[in-house]
């Protein structure tokens, strides 16, 4: 039995630095050849991407994949408009949770999932000023308390 392998395109970090990710989804993406060939050289970028739901579909925008250097004509535009593949129940479950206040939805990484390009979004819910300080504080404990267990071992 082969194990499931999944080769990570990109990621965004900082959203869990702006964010608490309260639920996630895995959703497809609708790509042209030639952009499916340019993540697989690694040239994409979901750090400025948001998603929307309009009607019955939700789209990604502001997702930047660097036109393939091979593709000519059929390279589109960079930042265009793409449409996410999600079943009716989770577009519905999104578009509740962006409905109440302080929710969004912002994607997390791009992977491949055998030959085909994912990506992981998330309902998440922003973080004020003294959020981040505290996270960020904890975090700094966290690693001093690693480091004192370290050196006694």
């Amino acid at each position: 039995m082969k194990e499931k392998t999944d080769r990570l395109i990109s990621q965004n970090k900082k959203a869990y630095h702006d964010y608490f990710i309260e639920e996630t989804f895995q959703a497809g993406v609708s790509l042209t050849g030639t952009e499916v060939k340019s993540m697989r050289a690694g040239r994409c970028n979901i750090k400025e991407a948001y998603i929307r739901i309009e009607g019955g579909s939700a789209f990604i925008d502001g997702m930047h994949i660097s036109p393939y250097s091979h593709g000519n004509i059929f390279n589109g535009d960079p930042v265009r408009r793409r449409r996410l593949l999600l079943n009716r129940r989770e577009i519905n479950r999104l578009r509740a949770g962006v409905t109440q206040e302080g929710y969004t939805i912002v994607p997390v990484r791009a992977y491949f999932s055998r030959s085909y390009v994912k990506i992981d979004i998330a309902l998440a819910k922003g973080k004020k000023l003294y959020d981040k300080r505290e996270a960020l504080a904890k975090k700094t404990v966290d690693r001093n308390v690693q480091r004192q267990f370290a050196m006694r071992v």
